[in-house]
């Protein structure tokens, strides 16, 4: 039976390839979606692949995956630097959580440095583009392999 992992996109990253592609890319929420997809399938994780921009709806899921699921891939995107709702979701999961942020946020403007999300991760991971939810799902399945043993 597989694993179930959830991957949470927040607010904007529905425009994906076409919003800011000088930052973001031209790689669609589809695209993202399929690379997770596969990565998971590497893995024998179920992926869940969410996005919205509505912060309530995040926080839903969050809570849902707390019943359903091994680890939680987030990318917050603007609620990162806004969201204690977020981390108190993410606090309360009780879940590995792994962060991932498309652009190198710590070479962008001040206010995108800091992270209400960060002290619920695990692991931050930043600046690799949409690979950057691959290496998250790759990231997880190691933390899981090792507390199982």
């Amino acid at each position: 039976m597989a694993t179930t992992v959830y991957v949470l996109n927040g607010p904007n990253l529905n425009l994906l390839g076409t919003r800011e592609p000088e930052i973001y890319g031209r790689a669609t929420l589809k695209d993202v979606e399929a690379l997770c997809r596969d990565a998971g399938q590497r893995h024998g994780f179920e992926i869940v692949f969410h996005q919205s921009n509505h912060e309530g709806a995040l926080v839903d899921w969050i809570q849902e995956a707390r019943r359903k699921a091994a680890g939680i891939v987030i990318n917050p995107a603007a609620y990162t630097h806004t969201s204690v709702a977020i981390l108190d979701a993410l606090l309360a999961s009780d879940l590995p959580v792994i962060e991932v942020h498309i652009s190198n946020v710590h070479a962008r403007e001040p206010f995108r440095r800091h992270s209400y999300i960060s002290p619920a991760a695990r692991a931050v991971i930043c600046g690799f583009g949409v690979n950057g939810y691959v290496l998250a799902i790759d990231g997880l399945a190691a933390m899981l392999a090792s507390s199982k043993g």
